[in-house]
């Protein structure tokens, strides 16, 4: 397949090394607004829009500001282009829904990249939870403590905003783990949560708490922060009927579920974990990831982070946003 890239900031880098390991994955060139040129691939051509793109291409990879990718999406649609968005899928209802809505429409695939999920032990638990290996699950419980200093939220005019980063670490650097969460174990019933500002200059939060209740009866509990110097791998603990185990980074590092030998991947090799840096230097996930989405293309077969799948980790923040028991950040916009 061949790509275009919408937008030319840093994680548009991740995409450029990845789609370069890809064997018939080509890059041909990048839109963005300011024609700024890709980092990683200087001697690309650069487009304003998609409208301008005179070359044939098959799909996007939208690498904008948060708030921004249903606009690369319906442009895509439009031209009948296929679509891989960077997390989330958007930062509202309604722009998610347009987004889904266009792809549908247009009969071409809209898939995100939530690439933990490829995360050989994610896998296996999502795998062991469809089995109801486990028997009744009670608590999950969800730690995602980051740091990022004051220079990141300077970077750029929209960080921590929002209106364009849709929040702080629950919607930007957790969102991730959040989505394992979700796909493990869907949307609570009810939510309640705490959340402040503590050590940054910006809109949104960096720090929360999140206590959830699910129609079974389990127990969850977010924690996301970028204030928790000097940043922390993410855990997720899991109590249930049959025992425990411990996720840290989406490896299995704590197994004690009666009846069911430790599944570990130990060859699992991807080792990004965002405590402490938004950069991603290892792309083995995100070539597994484009690798899903061109079969999805071909196949019509459903992507392992479709958008409608990636929609409940939206909903979900959003409910932790709207259920904000403190109302500390005053400054947050209605969805």
């Amino acid at each position: 397949m061949r790509y275009i890239i919408v937008g030319t900031g840093n994680i548009s880098n991740t995409y450029v090394a990845a789609l370069q390991k890809l064997s018939g994955s080509e890059l041909i060139g990048a839109v963005s607004r300011s024609e700024r040129p890709l980092r990683t691939a200087p001697g690309l051509p650069i487009w304003k829009s998609l409208a301008d793109v005179d070359q044939a291409f098959d799909a996007v990879i939208l690498a904008t500001p948060n708030g921004l990718h249903h606009q690369g999406a319906l442009q895509a649609a439009a031209l009948g282009k296929h679509v891989l968005t960077e997390k989330p899928l958007d930062i509202s209802r309604a722009a998610m829904d347009e987004m889904i809505a266009a792809c549908a429409s247009a009969g071409v695939i809209l898939a995100v990249c939530y690439q933990r999920r490829t995360s050989p032990d994610n896998q296996t638990i999502k795998k062991l939870l469809a089995q109801n290996a486990f028997g009744k699950i009670f608590a999950a419980d969800l730690s995602a403590k980051f740091f990022r200093d004051q220079a990141y939220y300077d970077s750029g005019a929209y960080r921590g905003t929002w209106a364009v980063d849709g929040g702080g670490p629950f919607m930007q650097q957790a969102c991730h783990n959040i989505d394992i969460y979700t796909w493990f174990f869907g949307l609570p019933a009810k939510v309640s949560s705490v959340l402040g500002r503590f050590a940054h200059e910006m809109e949104a939060e960096d720090h929360g708490a999140a206590i959830l209740q699910h129609s079974n009866g389990m127990i969850g509990t977010i924690i996301a922060s970028t204030a928790a110097r000097p940043g922390f791998a993410a855990r997720l603990e899991v109590h249930c009927e049959k025992g425990s185990f411990t996720l840290t980074d989406d490896r299995i590092t704590f197994w004690d579920i009666t009846g069911i030998s430790n599944p570990a991947d130990t060859q699992f090799s991807y080792a990004h974990d965002g405590a402490t840096s938004a950069a991603v230097t290892d792309t083995t996930a995100h070539e597994t990831i484009i690798r899903d989405f061109e079969m999805a293309a071909r196949t019509g077969s459903e992507p392992l982070a479709s958008a409608e799948s990636a929609r409940l980790t939206t909903e979900l923040i959003l409910q932790i946003y709207a259920n904000d028991t403190a109302k500390t950040i005053s400054t947050r916009r209605s969805d």
